[in-house]
């Protein structure tokens, strides 16, 4: 008798597993509507902006994370394969495909579209959440931290930018050649 009731699970567990199921239910929902998550993203971003404005503080909070959000964007438009890191001695290293018959290499991210997403929605959580508490308002002069973000987001996009013209690689899709296939005449021969 008391083995069975040791066997099940509690309340707590339940409804946790419960909240998970339902997370994950939403989250799958979510998934394929990317322009709703990013809007989504956007105004929660925005709406932590408010708050620190209306608080007049928190900006070590702030600061932490938008250099989160830097240092995601710079995984999301980085190649997962370093071309930098795989140089052959004999070649200039690693090209994208410039005849039809290279082979096509689609560009794979280092850190997904979605991944991106879901570390921004939550870390923007974490922030806001961590607004309301002072321990995480530390008195600092604000437009020191802005300028540095500035400077720091400059210089490492630069950065980016020369290594993506070294590389000849585009992280995104819009604005590329796409290669046209042969064209259906519509004609079906029977033999």
């Amino acid at each position: 008798m008391e083995d069975n009731i040791r066997d099940e699970p509690g309340f707590v567990s339940r409804l946790f597993s419960s909240l998970e199921v339902k997370y994950q239910y939403y989250l799958d929902k979510l998934t394929p509507h990317t322009g709703v998550r990013w809007v989504l993203a956007v105004l929660t971003v925005f709406a932590f902006c408010l708050r620190i404005f209306y608080l007049q503080g928190f900006y070590i909070v702030t600061y932490a994370l938008f250099i989160y959000y830097l240092n995601m964007l710079l995984l999301f438009l980085t190649p997962s394969i370093d071309p930098a890191l795989e140089l052959d001695d004999d070649e200039d290293g690693p090209m994208l495909p410039s005849r039809n018959n290279d082979e096509f290499r689609p560009f794979m991210r280092r850190l997904p579209e979605f991944k991106f997403w879901l570390s921004m929605m939550k870390s923007t959580m974490i922030g806001f959440f961590c607004t309301f508490f002072e321990v995480f308002d530390v008195p600092v002069f604000w437009p020191i931290l802005v300028m540095y973000f500035f400077i720091l987001f400059f210089l490492t996009m630069k950065r980016q930018i020369l290594h993506m013209i070294k590389y000849r690689y585009i992280p995104f899709t819009t604005g590329k050649p796409r290669r046209a296939g042969k064209e259906d005449t519509g004609k079906v021969v029977l033999g």
